[in-house]
């Protein structure tokens, strides 16, 4: 999907506030409300963000976060991490370059649980050939305000586009 300055610019907005109001985005951007809500449906709606309240795990109850990382059979990593994304403790999947191959944020109640986790599921997937874990004893930074990139040179914003209905 291609986005244009607008895009970028909401993006970025709803980065810093997820909450931010819609009139308060379009009067920063100079462009109409509607616009903006029409934008923000159709970025969320072909995945290109997603708004969401983000939390701790660590600090509403949740006891231990691991990441694992993963090797796996050649040929088999976008079925493996298929796989483990269905897992309800997953936050977070991702084929990687180096000795691993995916690596996997899992969310747990408790040590018994990651070692359910682990040894009764992981364990007995086909296509992964060993895994190696790290425990997250504190988190000191999670964020997601990084910002979109800008647009190629010589793009122009377009901010009185008519609102398409659907």
């Amino acid at each position: 999907m291609d986005l244009d300055d607008i895009d970028r610019q909401i993006i970025a907005q709803l980065q810093g506030d997820g909450r931010r109001p819609f009139t308060q985005i379009a009067n920063e951007l100079g462009v109409s409300e509607g616009l903006v809500r029409y934008r923000v449906q159709r970025l969320t709606r072909e995945k290109v963000m997603q708004v969401v309240g983000i939390a701790d795990p660590l600090k509403i109850g949740f006891d231990l976060m691991v990441m694992v990382g993963i090797r796996v059979t050649p040929g088999m990593v976008r079925e493996v991490a298929d796989r483990v994304g269905k897992f309800p403790e997953a936050s977070y999947v991702a084929s990687i370059g180096g000795d691993l191959d995916l690596l996997l944020e899992v969310v747990c109640r408790d040590t018994a649980h990651f070692a359910d986790l682990l040894n009764n599921r992981l364990h007995h997937i086909e296509g992964i050939t060993s895994t190696q874990t790290f425990l997250i004893l504190e988190i000191h930074k999670m964020a997601y305000g990084w910002g979109v990139p800008d647009a190629p040179a010589g793009e122009r914003p377009r901010p009185h586009l008519p609102v398409p209905r659907e």
